[in-house]
């Protein structure tokens, strides 16, 4: 994080414990999307009715790329937050689920805009489901053949030339949207399964 996360009382005596439990959320959050550049967070209560307790709201503002998120969870009538810490974990949690969703429309807008590459076929295993592509670079990275037509795949093989974009993977980087170049598509079609079809 750029900066760092700060946790602030309105109107209420500082409380160490909460402001531990408070950046642990925080924590939590950067350790799901590290691209968090600064987060504030508001503990208050600003319902003190007798007949309601001592409600907590909890205000968590996100910086993200592309924007912020704010979670203003003041729920005057969820007596179970009368408990400080159960009034963080809902509001966290909804943080949480709006962090999710931002990084899915995130990623789907970087990989709409994601140029695509040339690569060739260096390796493929088709019993095991996966082969490796040289990069432009001189890289190898590996893709699955979820990420290729069931076609390309059983048509593929080594020095096959392919377009694709990277990604990152669980193992690091990965080709996705794999598509084999066929210069000479309708030829290929009309001579039927020949080449690469047996390993």
């Amino acid at each position: 994080m750029q900066t760092e996360p700060q946790v602030s009382f309105d109107d209420l005596p500082v409380d160490e414990a909460v402001r531990d439990a408070a950046l642990e959320h925080v924590a939590q959050l950067e350790r799901l999307y590290d691209r968090i550049t600064g987060c504030h967070v508001v503990v208050a209560q600003p319902h003190r009715h007798h007949r309601e307790g001592r409600l907590y709201a909890v205000r968590v503002d996100l910086v993200v790329p592309g924007g912020e998120i704010v979670i203003n969870r003041d729920q005057h009538l969820d007596h179970a937050h009368e408990d400080v810490f159960v009034a963080l974990r809902d509001a966290f949690l909804a943080a949480r689920r709006r962090l999710e969703d931002h990084v899915r429309r995130l990623r789907g807008a970087e990989k709409a805009h994601t140029p695509r590459a040339r690569g060739r076929i260096t390796q493929i295993f088709p019993l095991q489901g996966y082969g490796f592509i040289a990069t432009p670079d001189g890289r190898e990275i590996y893709f699955h053949r979820h990420a290729i037509s069931d076609q390309d795949f059983r048509m593929a093989d080594v020095g096959s030339p392919v377009l694709f974009t990277e990604e990152e993977g669980d193992q690091g980087p990965q080709a996705a949207a794999v598509h084999l170049e066929r210069p000479h598509n309708h030829a290929l079609h009309r001579g039927g399964s020949s080449a690469g079809a047996e390993s």
